[in-house]
């Protein structure tokens, strides 16, 4: 049976949760609306500042995280 909490494992966890979060980015990205938490969506015509925030946000935390991802493989 395998470990759940071997780095392998946990790796592999984030490296799916990261590149979802890259892949929301372009999608929000594409259609100009993104998902804020605790105030719905957000258009980039209406409120281009907290828009462009929050796509930067979805792209840092996935690269974060697959970077992160990586580094506990190796």
């Amino acid at each position: 049976m395998h470990d759940l909490s071997s780095p392998q494992t946990s790796s592999l966890y984030l490296l799916i949760v990261g590149v979802l979060s890259f892949c929301a980015a372009s999608v929000f990205t594409y259609t100009g609306k993104a998902w804020v938490r605790f105030q719905g969506w957000v258009y980039r015509a209406k409120e281009p500042k907290w828009f462009w925030w929050e796509v930067a946000l979805y792209y840092l935390c996935g690269v974060g995280l697959i970077g992160y991802a990586f580094y506990l493989v190796n």
